[in-house]
């Protein structure tokens, strides 16, 4: 497949909160955005208060109706899947792809949805050429990507371990909505990637304490906080578990039923928040952390997931099929290209034991 760079980019669910991120990075590298989504007036209202949005094509659909979607295809170069909860969208949406035969792209969180995804359009999506990119976001493509760079070109790990430290966590409606789709699919279960396999439990999650790198230290978590990187690691990479721990505080506030949604602090929309991701992970005796700090989870989601559509759209991906983005992108370099959006990434030289490592107790 040649380059197809200059061709447009439908963002599905374009107003959305991390739509409108998404919209606002394909503007900035020259790419030109279709506005798609179910809701026709909202798809107005963004292209009238969106820096650089006038003038952008508007074509509305909706996930249950297929020929709208095909309608809404039609002569884009690939489609950015924005719209949660994907448990609802994810497969209408990538029916649509297949037909138009374009990548596909979302930046869904849903580990349910993301799972589905692979299980479903693995085989069909191969037979049509056409790669379907699931979890290109900050949970599922972030992860993956670190851990593959820490991993060096090696193909398995005996640990990988995977903590989050986030300065506070205001849901977005769309993270309330997927999260409530997700408990309803587990049965108030929770999902948890051991000996191979995504398994459920009932007993409460864990907790105890992760060291992070300076400046935050030593924080309280909660442990087996399974994300989307715990379906794309395994796809290309050999783990029989993957330890994911989030700091107690930013679990206490995306659950408090009075949350706030996330408040625009800088020109570009960013929240205040700021996260930082430890990856670390052990093949052969060897040890490795990875580190990457920036502003804003939903906000980064964008780079990642434009700069990916980027270079499949630049033919820098000959793989077919539903992928995981640490087997078909240079991940070290894929993560040093973010660093113009504020994204912070260190890879630390391989050591033994537990130097450079977080560390975790009950």
């Amino acid at each position: 497949m040649g380059s197809n760079q200059t061709a447009p980019v439908l963002v599905y669910g374009a107003y959305g909160h991390t739509g409108r991120f998404v919209v606002r990075e394909l503007l900035d590298r020259g790419m030109t955005p279709i506005l798609s989504g179910r809701d026709p007036d909202k798809l107005q209202a963004l292209g009238a208060a969106l820096p650089g949005a006038a003038g952008l094509e508007v074509r509305a659909a909706s996930a249950g109706e297929p020929a709208a979607l095909d309608r809404a295809l039609h002569g884009a170069g690939a489609v950015i899947n924005c719209a949660g909860p994907f448990a609802d969208t994810a497969g209408p949406v990538i029916e649509a792809a297949l037909r138009a035969r374009i990548p596909y792209l979302d930046v869904a969180a849903e580990v349910e949805a993301v799972s589905d995804t692979f299980t479903r359009f693995a085989d069909r999506a191969r037979e049509a050429g056409v790669v379907v990119l699931p979890a290109m976001a900050f949970y599922g493509g972030l992860g993956d990507l670190m851990a593959t760079a820490a991993l060096g070109g090696a193909a398995a790990a005996e640990e990988v371990h995977i903590a989050y430290a986030l300065s506070s966590w205001h849901p977005t409606a769309g993270t309330r909505g997927s999260g409530k789709v997700s408990r309803s699919r587990r049965g108030g279960r929770r999902l948890v990637y051991a000996s191979g396999r995504l398994g459920h439990r009932d007993d409460a999650a864990p907790t105890g304490e992760w060291s992070f790198p300076a400046p935050i230290g030593d924080r309280a978590v909660v442990g087996e906080f399974t994300t989307a990187d715990s379906v794309t690691i395994p796809r290309h990479l050999s783990a029989p578990d993957i330890h994911t721990f989030m700091t107690l505080d930013a679990v206490k506030d995306v659950l408090a039923p009075d949350a706030a949604p996330p408040a625009p602090v800088d020109e570009r929309g960013r929240s205040a928040q700021t996260f930082l991701v430890d990856v670390t992970v052990r093949a052969g005796g060897t040890r490795r952390r990875a580190v990457v700090r920036g502003q804003d989870i939903y906000a980064v989601s964008a780079p990642l997931v434009v700069e990916a559509a980027h270079r499949i759209l630049g033919a820098e991906v000959e793989a077919t099929g539903v992928l995981a983005p640490g087997e078909v992108f240079d991940a070290h370099a894929f993560l040093r290209s973010l660093a113009p959006h504020h994204l912070s990434y260190e890879l630390g030289e391989p050591g033994t034991g537990a130097e450079g490592a977080g560390t975790s107790r009950s």
